[in-house]
């Protein structure tokens, strides 16, 4: 059964931007209260009794509103963009004889066998959502994963909860799974240009036989040249010493 935390009211009279601003300044959120067949109300929360109420574990909460006490629950919160405060709540009655949908956390216990065995843990799933009486809404919805291994997974179907609580979620959706372990890949080297004891072009020696390529033998030439005529001048010089 449900824990009915008590939740402190007051009643807003002064609507508007500038009054909300003003309440938030002063450590209070602003907040609404509907219920079918009732005119909605406008009140204020405290932010730190609130935030302790919603942190408690509980999903509906006592108030005393009118004069009489009366059971709600958080149908929506309004966040910041930018700080994530609250910034405003809707609270929505509740009959303690008439089922409401609402969602409760899914909690996993236990160690499954494929994280030890290296996978890699991924929830995909963190809220079921569910039908019943107040009086019946579980705190979460737990599911044990001990035996789950690589490459498998528990769905929806594999919560068990009691016969007075109606699933809404669909059975086939997938809550956990372990997938393979991550192996890193080493980049691939680039290819060396030139492969290890391989003499580049420059110097490259002929195989018996092989003819040099055209413009090799141009080069050849030209050097052998240069070579001969190097070989006359100095020749000459030496004629022209002994004639002397």
């Amino acid at each position: 059964m449900a824990n009915y935390t008590e939740l402190t009211i007051d009643t807003r009279d002064v609507l508007g931007g500038a009054a909300s601003k003003s309440l938030r300044s002063e450590g209070k959120i602003p907040a609404v209260f509907y219920f079918h067949g009732e005119e909605n109300q406008n009140l204020v929360l405290d932010k730190s009794i609130f935030n302790k109420a919603i942190h408690s574990g509980s999903h509906i909460f006592e108030v005393e509103l009118s004069g009489r006490k009366r059971y709600v629950m958080v149908k929506s919160v309004q966040y910041h963009p930018v700080t994530e405060e609250i910034i405003h709540v809707d609270l929505q009655g509740v009959r303690m004889t008439e089922k409401i949908g609402i969602s409760i956390p899914i909690v996993l216990e236990g160690e499954a066998e494929g994280v030890k065995e290296g996978g890699v843990l991924m929830q995909n799933l963190t809220t079921l959502d569910i039908q019943c009486l107040p009086t019946d809404v579980p705190e979460n919805a737990t599911i044990d994963i001990t035996s789950l291994k690589i490459n498998h997974n528990f769905t929806v179907s594999d919560i068990s909860l009691g016969d007075e609580i109606e699933v809404v979620t669909a059975e086939d959706t997938t809550v956990v799974t372990i997938q393979p372990p991550i192996t890193e890949v080493e980049p691939e080297l680039p290819e060396e240009e030139l492969e290890e004891g391989e003499e580049g072009e420059e110097g490259e020696e002929l195989e018996e036989g092989e003819e040099p390529a055209e413009g090799e033998e141009a080069a050849e030439g030209e050097e052998k040249a240069d070579g001969d005529n190097k070989k006359e001048s100095s020749d000459d010089k030496k004629g022209e010493k002994e004639g002397s």
